[in-house]
């Protein structure tokens, strides 16, 4: 695993990443890409847990296991319905508000994303719990893109605090991909603390969604940003920001074009490529 070697006040040039970690990124993306597959019976080549969804807001994801690698991974699907663009057009900060999970008092959270999350979490820590006691050694990681990879953020949040990390096991990821800022500088300063260089954020090339609710809102990303700057992808092409979240190097110094095509592919693959076999 590569460590972060610079901070969010370093102010040098970005960092191509290892050949290592850029098979990493690829590895959890195609989580997150079934993740809009209305069924995946073999979650990139692993063990389905749970199929879970809202007939509410729309969110469906699933849980797979893999007892390779010793995980539980949760994969949540980004928008595809006007219930999903209604919960991404509710841009109100407010506080993070989960049974179990206390954040610090001024952090805050888009509202559709939270709302989005609560609607499915039950589902989620419920299988969790069952396979935690089945599997205790099993890591948690959290996924997604787009509205997924927000939603993901806020999971990974929740279930650190909701599942204790045992002593066998390494604790809680989240990997997001092309996704929005999720709350404002307490909270991704609350994410990068608890997280450090188990959170990855990626962004491809001028995909505007990362950006496409502004800073002048109140928000603020989380690090750390992986972004490949340019096509085709690869570890030379795709450099590690600074850990503070919104790096002048990176993606933040392209101004949002909103949904592009950029967006819809990440790392070579399209979505909603499914990896279900």
């Amino acid at each position: 695993m590569d460590q972060i070697i610079m901070s969010a006040n370093d102010g040098g040039a970005p960092t191509p990443i290892s050949p290592d970690t850029f098979e990493e990124l690829t590895h959890y993306f195609k989580y997150a890409s079934s993740a809009y597959s209305p069924v995946c019976l073999r979650p990139n080549g692993n063990t389905l847990v749970l199929q879970f969804g809202s007939q509410v807001t729309d969110i469906q994801g699933f849980i797979a296991r893999d007892d390779h690698r010793r995980e539980l991974i949760v994969a949540l699907r980004g928008s595809a319905s006007v219930a999903d663009a209604l919960l991404d057009a509710s841009v109100i900060l407010v506080p993070f508000l989960t049974p179990g999970v206390k954040l610090p008092p001024k952090a805050r959270v888009h509202a559709g994303f939270l709302a989005a999350w609560d609607s499915v979490a039950v589902q989620i820590t419920t299988a969790l719990a069952t396979q935690r006691q089945l599997h205790p050694g099993h890591r948690l990681v959290t996924v997604g893109h787009s509205l997924g990879g927000a939603l993901a953020t806020l999971a990974a949040v929740s279930l650190l605090q909701i599942f204790p990390v045992s002593p066998v096991m390494d604790q809680t990821r989240t990997y997001s991909y092309g996704a929005p800022r999720a709350g404002n500088q307490v909270f991704a300063e609350y994410v990068n603390a608890e997280f450090g260089a188990r959170a990855f954020r990626v962004v491809h090339t001028n995909d505007g969604v990362p950006t496409i609710i502004p800073t002048s809102l109140g928000y603020h990303h989380h690090g750390v940003e992986y972004w490949q700057h340019l096509d085709p992808p690869s570890p030379s092409t795709t450099v590690r920001c600074a850990a503070g979240g919104e790096d002048p190097f990176c993606s933040a110094s392209i101004p949002s074009g909103g949904v592009n095509p950029a967006h819809a592919t990440y790392l070579g693959i399209t979505v909603p490529t499914p990896f279900c076999l």
